[in-house]
């Protein structure tokens, strides 16, 4: 997808401030048990047609807004994706300033989820 110039000046500012992680760590982190908070950040529309497994919604449209009631604490792990690593790296930069301190946006989102064959539920 060509995306307009002024929203990929946006992601690669963003990109410069935040850790950037991908679909194949996520799953391994998950796998090991680890703990942390998987978010999709995508639209409403996009998350009801398949997510990654273990993922919960808070679409970039309110994640500023509603992070704190889910993530109190601004010291733990949160991974964002979207569905393709644009959005979540915007959101990821949003939460550093809102204090998060481990946030990542994994890069290639849904799509390079998909193209792994990773689970998703519906």
């Amino acid at each position: 997808m060509a995306h307009n110039p002024g929203f990929t000046a946006a992601v690669e500012k963003a990109r410069k401030r935040i850790r950037e992680t991908d679909s194949q760590k996520v799953k391994a982190r998950l796998d090991s048990g680890e703990v942390f908070h998987f978010i999709d950040v995508r639209e409403d529309s996009e998350w009801a047609l398949g997510r990654a497994a273990g993922a919960v919604h808070l679409g970039k449209g309110i994640i500023e807004r509603d992070i704190e009631s889910l993530v109190p604490d601004k010291s733990a792990p949160i991974v964002l994706y979207c569905g393709g690593g644009f959005r979540s790296a915007i959101a990821a930069a949003a939460l550093l300033e809102m204090g998060y301190q481990k946030v990542e946006s994994m890069d290639g989102g849904m799509r390079a989820w998909r193209e792994l064959g990773l689970p998703e539920e519906k």
